[in-house]
């Protein structure tokens, strides 16, 4: 017997309690998978296109094969398992600063689990992705084809104040020095194009472009909208 609520991990964290659930979603007759941080709802397996897009559209944007892929935040897999759709991803690295979040991926709990942790191109650090990119970039550290991040609700509603610099010339110019010359950022917003926003990734980046996602929401009957923005270095 299917059951109709399952809470599979709860964790206290730094950021506040984190919990991993499924539930039965009646109306559709399918299992969806939510994490919340405290009780603000991050993410669920019913909304993942724009996650999906934000690897598709960063991917398409690079020139080249043999790429070496760096995604920030882990959350459901759906952008890392995306990347890896991609054969011309070599590597890919995918940080996370919570471990509970690289725990559920290693114990297979989410619906991608497999498909990420068994692909011997994907590999999990536990790290805090924003105090990657302010460090110095030197001729032996890693760098990247493409960055795609989606850890923040958008630039300008973030899950903690200390990732503020990111969303900044001075964040983003720090962040270049992680990519190969012709690399590419992808950055994924719950909110439409800001264009103060827009304006800093002008003032880094020579090419840039504002995508609108636009899905079915499932729950409303009506069609909701997520942001991904491409910049190339």
């Amino acid at each position: 017997m299917i059951k109709r609520f399952e809470e599979l991990d709860f964790q206290p964290t730094e950021l506040g309690d984190l919990t991993l659930r499924r539930r039965r979603e009646p109306t559709l007759d399918v299992d969806v998978y939510e994490v919340k941080l405290g009780e603000a709802f991050l993410m669920s397996s019913l909304f993942t296109v724009a996650e999906e897009k934000l690897a598709s559209l960063g991917l398409a944007a690079v020139a080249g094969d043999r790429l070496d892929v760096l995604v920030g935040g882990l959350g459901l897999g759906y952008t890392a398992v995306a990347a890896l759709a991609d054969d011309r991803v070599a590597s890919m690295t995918v940080v996370d600063t919570l471990s509970p979040v690289i725990g559920w991926h290693q114990r297979g709990l989410l619906p991608v689990s497999e498909a990420l942790t068994g692909d011997p191109r994907t590999h999990l650090k536990l790290d805090d992705f924003f105090a990657l990119m302010r460090s110095e970039a030197t001729a032996n550290s890693p760098h990247y084809d493409a960055i795609l991040v989606d850890i923040d609700h958008s630039p300008r509603y973030r899950l903690d104040a200390s990732h503020s610099d990111l969303y900044t010339v001075a964040g983003l110019q720090s962040l270049v020095r992680h990519l190969v010359e012709g690399g590419v950022f992808a950055l994924w917003s719950d909110d439409p194009p800001d264009a103060e926003f827009t304006d800093i990734l002008a003032a880094v980046f020579g090419r840039w472009h504002a995508h609108v996602v636009s899905f079915p929401n499932q729950l409303t009957g009506g069609t909701s909208a997520n942001t991904v923005y491409v910049a190339h270095y």
